[in-house]
């Protein structure tokens, strides 16, 4: 059943309910669903937990159910397939559905970002010093962090990391257990592993948010966020502001409330409690302010990923599209 569907079963629900004098209990188990479909282990499913146990999205008038697929590629077939109405991905991804005629739009989640982590004993003081050396990076050749920061180190350091040292890709687990083995004179990696890796005793030596605004990027701008249909936006506005609403309920909570850090522990698989510790900080941090995106900021983002990745990495998306980014939030 489509969420079209779903939502117009719920109406119909609720206007007999309210005809025969029993709005309650029965309408309200048949408001409206969004459907989820995230990474089983990623981060956003502490949000999401977050809004489920706290009834944030009855709260907001709808009904929160997620599933966890074991990998984003599979989550974005669901999401295309009609088989999830939400999506956690980065807004230049939609920028490039929308230019490719897609309609998509964009809530932002986070903008927490990466940086490049070394052993603890390094004597690197700069990505020039990892010149000959070994670097693993989680996400692939066309990862954002990874063009970002050889953009800087070209710009800033004239080093062409790419050329001067071995890049190692690997998948985000692979990249964190060679790093603390001492297989790696540099890491990037996912910002949870990265928290991870500092409160085992690595050390950042530039993070991306630096390198990005050296290079005059706006380290504001949030990179991730759930991702929506726009004929949802169009014809039922109310279930889109309801999402953004519950969301930003679990980052007002988590922002404050460590007692409710403790009960998402167990979901966290913190090892330690420097570990957890730095997984709590790292998402506080990552938080987006509320209000709207720049758009400005983000064309200038857009046009940083196209020259560096090109129609690999953002299609036909040279120009940021109308409609990526949804009020509120946005």
């Amino acid at each position: 059943m489509t969420v079209m569907t779903r939502l117009r079963t719920a109406a119909a629900i609720a206007l007999v309910s309210m005809s025969t004098g029993v709005w309650g209990t029965g309408a309200w188990a048949d408001m409206p669903v969004l459907k989820a479909s995230v990474l089983k282990f990623g981060t956003v499913n502490w949000e999401l937990d977050v809004i489920t146990h706290n009834g944030l999205d009855e709260k907001h008038g709808f009904d929160l159910q997620v599933q966890g697929v074991a990998g984003g590629s599979a989550a974005k077939v669901a999401f295309q397939g009609g088989e999830a109405d939400v999506i956690v991905s980065d807004w230049l991804w939609v920028a490039r559905q929308r230019a490719a005629g897609k309609d998509y739009v964009f809530i932002p989640y986070s903008r927490a970002v990466g940086a490049v982590m070394v052993p603890g004993d390094s004597a690197a003081q700069s990505l020039a010093d990892l010149k000959g050396g070994k670097i693993g990076i989680a996400g692939g050749p066309l990862d954002k962090s990874w063009l970002i920061l050889q953009a800087y180190a070209e710009k800033e350091l004239g080093v062409d990391l790419a050329e001067d040292t071995e890049q190692v890709f690997g998948a985000p687990p692979l990249i964190f257990k060679t790093a603390l083995q001492g297989e790696l004179s540099g890491a990037i990696n996912f910002w949870h592993f990265l928290a991870k890796m500092e409160a085992s005793g690595m050390k950042p030596l530039i993070t991306v948010e630096e390198a990005a605004t050296a290079l005059g990027l706006d380290p504001k701008t949030p990179l991730l966020g759930y991702v929506l249909k726009g004929d949802m936006l169009r014809d039922h506005p109310e279930l889109v502001q309801a999402m953004a609403s519950a969301s930003r309920d679990a980052k007002d909570l988590l922002a404050v409330d460590d007692a409710e850090w403790d009960r998402l522990r167990p979901r966290m698989k913190a090892k330690t409690d420097a570990q957890f510790d730095a997984l709590k900080a790292g998402f506080r941090a990552g938080i987006p302010d509320p209000g709207p995106v720049d758009e400005g900021a983000a064309q200038k983002m857009l046009s940083l990923m196209a020259e560096l990745g090109g129609s690999d990495l953002v299609g036909d998306a040279v120009d940021l599209p109308d409609g990526v980014f949804v009020q509120p939030g946005s």
